[in-house]
């Protein structure tokens, strides 16, 4: 029986628009938090199921973010109505809010919050504004919603050692703010403890960068999806961050929409580290006060390490 669900809802999505949606046997919906991989999952995804490296459409086109403002409801549902392959869909709910359907396959991944927040900061900074603000304002207008208007947050300390500890330490509703460390560690906590679940698959950005080939055949046996050993090199190759830079503009999200000042942009690095040019012992005190404070022990290390060791998971949120 479904369970009540959650509503995450921002100035940019709602999670209501799942409501309605008709699943099929086979769908798989990416339920991932921001900046967390899920342009690369997308990208595993749409090479597992096509089984070739060129795309005749964007990655948007083949995956929409359902719950996002950017196109009207509508227009997403018919989209995804007339395609005729395996659907592979992109959140950022929880999987709290999400309908749970047997015949789908959930892909949940995670990432070190810490990597995850300059990652997203980087993302704002490419971020076309006045080119969100209109398409999000046309959904609103197209779908008949009354909301808050879609406003871009000003500080007095833009800085991003500022920006990145405001992440940490919001405290705003994990249903109504969007991405914080607080969301997001609750992201986590929800899919570990559903990672029980047959049709759950959780994943972690730094085991595909330690091993991309064996977590991406694992994942193609886990959705039950046979590749011919021969092109598994060349799958592989399409699915490095290299690769999929490269290819920036065909793979960032709703790049044709003009969303992004520069497309290859959006796959600024997939390195990560970058926190630790201004985190010194104060602020690892600081960061391992906060996260221990509103996370249990598993998902703290589930969040920094990934799946290595992974052992049973309860009470995860402080």
């Amino acid at each position: 029986m479904q369970m009540p669900r959650a509503r995450y809802r921002t100035s940019m999505c709602d999670s209501a628009r799942w409501d309605d949606f008709r699943f099929r046997d086979g769908d798989i919906i990416i339920c991932t938090p921001a900046k967390c991989g899920t342009t690369w999952m997308q990208m595993i995804c749409a090479l597992l199921i096509f089984q070739k490296t060129s795309l005749k459409k964007s990655l948007t086109e083949y995956s929409p973010w359902l719950d996002m403002y950017l196109r009207p409801k509508k227009e997403v549902y018919d989209l995804l109505e007339a395609q005729t392959h395996r659907r592979f869909i992109k959140t950022h709910t929880p999987l709290d809010g999400l309908p749970m359907d047997d015949r789908v396959t959930y892909i949940c991944v995670g990432r070190d919050p810490r990597d995850a927040a300059i990652s997203l900061l980087n993302h704002a900074d490419n971020m076309n504004f006045d080119r969100f603000k209109e398409l999000i304002d046309h959904t609103l207008e197209v779908d008949h919603i009354e909301l808050e208007a879609f406003s871009k947050q000003e500080e007095e300390d833009n800085s991003i050692q500022a920006r990145f500890w405001r992440w940490i330490e919001s405290d705003n509703s994990i249903y109504e703010s969007g991405s914080t460390l607080l969301h997001t560690l609750h992201h986590y906590s929800v899919a570990l403890e559903a990672s029980n679940i047959p049709n759950v698959v959780l994943m972690h950005y730094s085991d595909m960068k330690a091993d991309l080939e064996t977590e991406m055949k694992q994942l193609a046996c886990r959705l039950q999806i046979e590749i011919e050993p021969d092109l598994w090199p060349e799958l592989v190759h399409a699915a490095t961050f290299e690769s999929m830079r490269a290819r920036g503009a065909e793979l960032a999200p709703d790049s044709k929409a003009s969303v992004w000042k520069e497309s290859k942009q959006f796959f600024h690095s997939g390195t990560g580290g970058h926190w630790k040019e201004f985190f010194d012992d104060e602020a690892n005190m600081r960061y391992q006060t906060r996260i221990n404070s509103i996370a249990a022990p598993d998902v703290v290390r589930w969040a920094h390490e990934g799946n290595k060791n992974q052992r049973k998971f309860s009470s995860f949120m402080r």
